[in-house]
Parts: C-alpha cells; sequence; structure tokens
C-alpha cells in the first residue's frame, strides 16, 4: 500500500485464535450495534506501528490463518524478513530501471508469497526486524535513508560502482539484521526454505482478485498502482463475483486478504466501522434544519454532511461507480487488512468484519466492521485460497 498508515500504540494483549460460531454478545459504539455472525479462525492481531508495511503484516497474517485453517496450529511468521528481502530487489529493480518504478515502504500482499518462493520463511523469534534500540517497528529513520541511498546511486550516470549494493545491505543489515541461513524453532534446526516447506502451504494456490472495466473481465491484468512493483497479475471479475468470492470463502472457513482504501469520512478506526452513507445535503432538509443549514459555513456543511451517529443509508455501489473513483483517484492503493467474518448491524445492514494491524488498543481489539457499499466501492483486490472460489466462477476465470 502506497501510503504511509501508522500503527496505534497499544498496552493490550493481541487476541488469539477467534471461533468460528456465532458470537452471543453484541458489539456496540457510536450508535451502532454490531453481532457477528459469521467468523473464520483468525491469529492475533499484529502492530505494524510506525513502518508503512501493512501490506506485510496483512498477507502474513493471511498466511498464518491458512496455516490455522489447514494445520490447526497457530504460527507467528516473520514480517521483517519478507520487507528486507522486498527491499533489496525493489532497490535492484528501480536502480535496472533507472528510477522509473516506485521505491518507498509500500508494497503488495502478493509480495509476501513472492519472498516465500524465492526466499522462504521464518518465525518471528528468528528474525524480528529490531536491530536499532526500538521495542516496536518504527522506519521513521529507515525508510528515507534507503530511499536517498537508491536515488543517489540512481542519479550517478553511467557505470555504477560495484559496491553499491554491498553497502546497500550493509544499511538493511544494521537496521534488521544479518539474514540467518539456519536456526532453531522448537528444538529443530531449519533453513528458511526448509521451514516454509514445513508450513503446508503452496503460494500458486491463492489467487489473486480486483474488479476493473478498463480491462477485460476474465482477464488477468496488473494492477496499475505503483506499489504493484512486482508487476503481477490479477484475475479481473465482475464486481458481483468478486463479492461472491468473499462471501463462499467465508461461509466455508477461509479468510481474505483485503486491500482497500481507507481514506473516505466513514472509514471510523477507532469506532470501530467503516461505512459509505450519502452526504446530507440541503435538498433533503426541510423547515428549521433548512434554515440552520443556510446558515453554516462551507466548512461547517462539510463536517455536517460527514456526520456519522448510526446506521444510515448508504451510497448505491454499481460497476461503474467503483470504476469512476478508481478513475478519478478517489479509490487508492491505501492498506491492507484481512477479512474474518460477517456481521450485521441492529438495522440488519451487513458488514465484513475485518482484522487490521494497529495494535489492539481500539474498541474492538484490533477488528473493525465494514459495510458491504464500502467493500464493493473501496476495495483494490483480494486474495483468496483457490478452493473457496465458487466453481462457477473459477471457470470463468480459467483457474
Amino acid at each position: 500500500m502506497n501510503r504511509y498508515l501508522l500503527g496505534i500504540v497499544a498496552a493490550s494483549l493481541a487476541l488469539g485464535a477467534q471461533a468460528d460460531d456465532k458470537k452471543a454478545a453484541n458489539d456496540s459504539t457510536g450508535g451502532f450495534t454490531f453481532t457477528d455472525v459469521k467468523l473464520v479462525k483468525t491469529t492475533p492481531v499484529k502492530d505494524q506501528n510506525k513502518s508503512g508495511t501493512c501490506w506485510s503484516f496483512s498477507g502474513t497474517s493471511f498466511f498464518e490463518d491458512e496455516i490455522l485453517r489447514k494445520t490447526g496450529k497457530e504460527v507467528d511468521l516473520s514480517e521483517m524478513w519478507t520487507v528486507r528481502h522486498c527491499y533489496n530487489d525493489k532497490a535492484d529493480k528501480y536502480v535496472r530501471m533507472g528510477g522509473t518504478i516506485n521505491f518507498a515502504q509500500g508494497g503488495s500482499t502478493l509480495d509476501v508469497g513472492y519472498v516465500i518462493d524465492r526466499y522462504g520463511m521464518v518465525p518471528e523469534e528468528a528474525y524480528t526486524g529490531l536491530q536499532y534500540g526500538e521495542e516496536k517497528h518504527d522506519h521513521y529513520e529507515l525508510a528515507p535513508a534507503l530511499t536517498a541511498f537508491v536515488e543517489s546511486i540512481n542519479n550517478r550516470r553511467g557505470k555504477k560502482s560495484t559496491a553499491w549494493k554491498k553497502a546497500y545491505e550493509g544499511i538493511l543489515d544494521a537496521y534488521f539484521g544479518e539474514l540467518p541461513e539456519t536456526f532453531v524453532y522448537e528444538g529443530k534446526t531449519y533453513t528458511p526454505k526448509s521451514f516454509a516447506e514445513s508450513l503446508g502451504i503452496n503460494t500458486a494456490d491463492y489467487i489473486p482478485v480486483t474488479s476493473f472495466t478498463h480491462h477485460p473481465f476474465y482477464q488477468p491484468f496488473a494492477i496499475e498502482v505503483a506499489d504493484n512493483w512486482i508487476w503481477e497479475k490479477y484475475h479481473n471479475v465482475p464486481l458481483e463475483e468478486m463479492k461472491a468470492i468473499v462471501d463462499n470463502a467465508l461461509d466455508n472457513g477461509y479468510s481474505v486478504a483485503w486491500a482497500a482504501d481507507v481514506s473516505e469520512p466513514g472509514f471510523k478506526w477507532v469506532k470501530g466501522y467503516a461505512v459509505m452513507p450519502k452526504k446530507k445535503d440541503g435538498k433533503d432538509l426541510t423547515g428549521t434544519e433548512l434554515a440552520r443549514w443556510v446558515k453554516l459555513s462551507d466548512k461547517e456543511r462539510e463536517a455536517e454532511a460527514n456526520k456519522i451517529e448510526g446506521p444510515a443509508e448508504e451510497i448505491e455501489v454499481t460497476q461503474e461507480l467503483r470504476q469512476q473513483m478508481f478513475d478519478q483517484m478517489e479509490t487508492t492503493d491505501d492498506h491492507g487488512m484481512v477479512i474474518v467474518g460477517k456481521a450485521v448491524d441492529q438495522n440488519g445492514n451487513k458488514y465484513y468484519k475485518v482484522k487490521n494491524s494497529w495494535d489492539t488498543n481500539q474498541i474492538y481489539d484490533g477488528f473493525f466492521y465494514v459495510s458491504e457499499p464500502y467493500f464493493l466501492a473501496k476495495t483494490l483486490d483480494i486474495l483468496v485460497n483457490r478452493e473457496a472460489i465458487p466453481k462457477d466462477i473459477a471457470k470463468k476465470m480459467k483457474i
């Protein structure tokens, strides 16, 4: 994701694996009362803290969920193992491309599978990536240092020094730590490759899906966002089919990796929900309400238009509106999360329950509820196990 999103500092403990059973108690805040109707098993909430690496945290959490689903075992994998390798490969491509691609903290959920395939994986305890005097991830210093370094190499025209890659890796080693060739986990010695093989997942089983009309449906294409630096292709399906894939996955016990825009006024992380309400307008008002409206300043009207006090009518999201939002940059590649369940509010409106990576110091301990209109409008892409895709849709996707 290309926006620098900060994790929220917390002191409470992360949640354990969630049960499949319907939740008995309601969650309620800010005028909303949510009732979980379907939960898949999921691993504890993570904390990216002050790092723009949500893509690694969400992708890693997603694969941990898959390991939990398949084996019943909860494994804590290293996010910084993936970040470190991506920084290295991204710098090489940036210089080879003459600085014409994006070099930043952002990335894609698919980068996790990319690293597993090429370099293997390690548990968190074998590679924390915290070698700079902090207890939590803080890349405020590291990120601009890496950017300045690769830009200086790129800006030197002609022949490059034979030392630049070694020097760059030295910076990565200093902040993240040297990459382990072997390590001991639960009494057994592994290499990163052998550990990845022991996890019981095959990255080829995971299908990236999106829904846009500037490319033909059922033909994969590389989403045109800066953080798709590996130029990975996504399967393109109609909007209703992308939603059907998510619903089928959750109904059958699969979590879904989710990349979305979180810049909307209706995205209320602290309050625990994301909605796309219709904006209030003077045309909708009469009498004293209208008289009050016309006296408001433009700033006050904007605040009033975006005020959310509970469930309200939301916008109708069509394929055309979704495309318009993407084309006009109203929908951008902001943030990576994991969808882990379904819920309803007190009016029966449907939501997805989402696990974030901003720690647990929040009303729902690191989870929040996303309305169906928000999902339809603001989803960039999803990643899901191929077995979770309805057979009729999979046939059209040719997978």
